[in-house]
């Protein structure tokens, strides 16, 4: 028996780009409908998102019924934090606000199993079929097949990114232009000079260390992205559908004028 095969993994190593999208209701539906849709991966939040541990093993399965993998953002915390969501088999897992080389070793440690880390065993989870994968397989196969996102979104960790993206046991570095914007005081400037420079910095350090570049963007900057080595772009989110779905269907009753003849109804009495 063997684990799952990570389909963004395949995409990223065969030179592919993948498309994600983020999900912040916590209800597993919504993910599944992302995952019908077609969409590669799917992002969860724990970071930002009041979704218990139920919700997101549901999600898990209802991304796995259809081939698409699950990432989740985990928030800052206790090492446990990290591993349940791969322990529930999601196939990857970001962690947000990384600060420091140090910060970035820890991860690393905490996340791999031997030779790479020291990542707590069990084997006993859906991950690893509760036990019917073979021991050793397992923690091969659990470095192999399940990605490791490390976000860079502050002006702290720039002096050694480089440091950072030469680390080996990772495989992916995460450009996050909201917090980033913020940390260098100039909340929601997405054209600020050291936003742009470090957006392109990081897709160069990426390639140059044999990691991949992910990011959030639009359909309207895809394609720039994808040019400039992002092969990982996170578009759209289900709230901002939903809203925008809502705010369409109110402007049918907003565009209805009241009937200002009341003779035309009455006549047809």
């Amino acid at each position: 028996m063997e684990m799952r095969k990570s389909r963004v993994l395949k995409k990223l190593r065969a030179g592919e780009n993948v498309s994600c999208i983020k999900i912040n209701l916590a209800d597993p539906r919504v993910c599944e409908m992302a995952a019908l849709a077609g969409f590669d991966c799917v992002w969860a939040d724990q970071e930002h998102i009041s979704q218990d541990w139920s919700a997101l093993e549901a999600s898990v399965w209802a991304t796995k019924a259809h081939d698409a993998d699950l990432l989740v953002r985990v928030p800052r915390g206790a090492y446990n934090n990290y591993i349940k969501p791969l322990e529930l088999d999601a196939t990857g897992i970001m962690v947000p606000h990384i600060l420091s080389l140090a910060d970035a070793k820890e991860i690393i440690y905490h996340t791999r199993f031997h030779p790479v880390g020291r990542r707590a065993i069990d084997g006993g989870n859906a991950d690893g079929a509760y036990t019917g994968v073979d021991f050793n397989q397992y923690l091969k196969e659990a470095n192999e097949q399940r990605f490791v996102v490390l976000q860079i979104e502050d002006p702290e960790p720039l002096d050694e990114l480089e440091a950072i993206a030469a680390l080996p046991g990772y495989d992916m570095l995460f450009f996050g232009p909201g917090d980033f914007s913020q940390g260098i005081g100039a909340p929601g400037v997405w054209d600020h000079p050291l936003l742009i420079e470090t957006r392109k910095r990081i897709a160069v350090l990426a390639k140059q260390y044999g990691k991949f570049a992910g990011t959030v963007g639009s359909p309207a900057n895809l394609k720039e992205l994808n040019a400039m080595g992002y092969q990982f772009v996170s578009i759209g989110a289900d709230v901002v559908g939903l809203k925008n779905y809502y705010a369409s269907l109110l402007q049918a009753f907003e565009n209805t004028s009241p009937a200002t003849d009341s003779s035309s109804y009455i006549e047809k009495q």
